[in-house]
């Protein structure tokens, strides 16, 4: 058995043989089964006393023993779940961010890359910590980093070739404080748009549940008593009134769907998210937004890319699967395929009509001058600015439409309501 040290190309960093020779095979160093996770059903003691008892996921009881003792509890008893019962979520944009930024501030500083992803593996939620544990022992066998990503999953094309780059120039440091402050940027744009998107979802489901209350217990109640006392009744009310006794009488299967529609809504939100953006992108105004966030994404991870030494060609390509707009990432692909022929990226990018006129000029500009990496990153700061701008427009736009949609959906009911009164004053009149 051998080993072979080579140096990693980052400060301290040993990589080991990739493999050993055993009856003139090569054989993987790690077993597959040490990178895979298990879910355990454990029981703990409490530093504090008492117990504590949960799921977790682990490589093995060890990693889970260990696991436990970094959270100051002491593994009694466990159990592991099938195989088909193991999960692990992905790691999500908040925790690549601080992932990146503890990278960042610990490589720079000239910690080893184990021992910062040991360190980084406790600033990502407990779920992922295992992940990150993986990648600290692969890394260890001899995997580069970068390889080391894509084999523990949740690291998209993007974020695998910036550090595959960043260990080929040895910036890794730079490459994963780049990278965290576009997941930070990212994150701020994700969050204006979550906002926009939660006020009238919470408007609307406030109207919805006033005007069920009102269907199915206040206009049956009231237009039942107005029939019984001879009051002539409306044919809107009537409609309004047969309508809430059926949904009276039949409480039980709309409660079963309601409950239904949740679940399904829950399970496919992110295809009901794309498809909702899909319909609503090229309405007034929200067209706007959804385009500036996307050319915020799009600079932002190209100037992570640039920086990181990716020839642009290739940072075109993969920055390009960011962009949702159909006519952009249709004139990027295009653009890429010219690049890759040999033409020049001054000339191309003025072709490019679905990006607007002044990023056009100022990318012209930036790429006479030689300094494409600034501009990237003013592009991205400056459509993060401007998406914060039509926000705000839109949500000014949204209010008094908000507000006429309440006053229809809970104006009909009360106008059923108010028909047969006005009827009964006049009849008394």
């Amino acid at each position: 058995m051998a080993l072979a040290d080579k140096d990693r190309g980052f400060p301290g960093t040993i990589r080991l043989a990739s493999f050993y020779t055993h009856r003139g095979e090569s054989v993987d160093p790690m077993p597959k089964a040490a990178l895979a996770n298990q879910s355990f059903f454990y029981v703990a003691n409490k530093s504090t006393g008492g117990k504590s008892m949960g799921l977790k996921t682990a490589r093995s009881k060890r990693a889970l023993a260990e696991a436990l003792r970094r959270e100051k509890k002491i593994l009694v008893r466990t159990w592991q779940l099938p195989a088909w019962a193991t999960t692990e979520p992905e790691l999500n944009l908040k925790g690549h961010a601080r992932f990146d930024a503890q990278l960042a501030q610990l490589l720079s500083r000239g910690v080893t890359l184990t021992e910062a992803l040991e360190v980084a593996s406790t600033v990502v939620t407990p779920a992922n910590e295992g992940r990150i544990l993986r990648m600290r022992d692969l890394v260890a066998s001899g995997k580069s980093f970068a390889e080391s990503c894509q084999t523990v999953g949740s690291f998209d094309d993007v974020t695998v070739s910036v550090y595959r780059a960043a260990e080929k120039t040895g910036d890794l440091p730079g490459a994963c404080a780049q990278l965290a402050h576009s997941a930070n940027r990212q994150l701020e744009v994700a969050g204006k748009a979550a906002t926009l998107m939660i006020y009238p979802a919470i408007v609307l489901c406030i109207a919805l549940i006033a005007s069920i209350i009102m269907l199915a217990f206040v206009i049956p109640t009231i237009g039942n008593s107005f029939a019984e006392s001879g009051v002539s009744v409306p044919v809107f009310t009537k409609i309004l009134v047969s309508a809430g006794n059926f949904l009276r009488g039949n409480w039980i299967p709309f409660s079963i769907g309601a409950v239904v529609l949740l679940i399904v809504a829950v399970l496919f939100r992110s295809g009901l998210f794309r498809l909702g953006l899909k319909v609503t992108r090229n309405m007034p105004f929200v067209r706007d937004v959804v385009m500036h966030q996307e050319l915020t994404r799009f600079f932002a991870v190209m100037g992570s890319m640039t920086k990181s030494g990716i020839p642009l060609t290739d940072a075109l390509g993969v920055s390009s699967s960011v962009i949702g707009h159909p006519k952009l990432n249709k004139d990027l692909h295009r653009m890429r395929t010219k690049l890759v022929e040999g033409g020049m990226f001054r000339t191309l990018i003025e072709r490019v009509e679905s990006l607007p006129l002044a990023t056009r000029r100022l990318l012209i500009a930036a790429d006479q001058s030689g300094d494409l990496e600034s501009a990237f990153d003013a592009l991205a700061k400056d459509h993060a600015n401007e998406t914060d701008k039509r926000t705000e427009r839109l949500m000014a736009v949204l209010e008094p439409m908000l507000i006429v949609i309440l006053f229809v959906i809970v104006g009909t009911m009360i106008l059923s309501i108010m028909l047969p009164l006005m009827n009964l004053t006049n009849s008394i009149a």
